[in-house]
């Protein structure tokens, strides 16, 4: 089995991540509606998600739930632009507003989710200057 550090893992998921999402939609939005890494929006029920996203649901509070996903989504990308960072995940692990990004995940999930997206089996390792969640 090959062995990969948290940081290569991250890489190689953020690369298969990339090839669902593409410059339309979020990762969030993309995981939420084919089902696959963390979910995205569906990992959450409707009050958990307008909870996350309150902000958005105190100047709307009748929103519905496709239009809350939709602006979600859009401000997501938003925020993927400002910080010049490819992925939902990499403004989430720092901003942490609506998730903890690659930080949300141990090593363990990290190498089930590359086996699922990619079909590589992986042992992922971490390196000890890193300072993230272990597994």
């Amino acid at each position: 089995m090959k062995t990969m550090t948290r940081e290569e893992a991250i890489a190689a998921l953020r690369s298969a991540l990339l090839e669902l999402s593409g410059d339309e939609h979020s990762i969030c939005s993309v995981a939420s509606k084919l089902k696959v890494f963390c979910g995205g929006f569906s990992q959450w029920k409707t009050h958990e998600l307008r909870e996350r996203y309150g902000w958005m649901t105190r100047r709307n509070p009748h929103i519905g739930r496709p239009q809350l996903e939709d602006l979600a989504d859009r401000w997501q990308l938003a925020r993927q632009f400002v910080r010049d960072v490819p992925l939902a995940c990499d403004v989430q692990s720092t901003e942490r507003q609506t998730c903890l990004g690659w930080d949300e995940f141990d090593d363990a999930e990290l190498a089930e989710d590359l086996l699922r997206l990619t079909g590589e089996r992986v042992s992922v390792v971490r390196c000890p200057a890193s300072d993230v969640r272990a597994s």
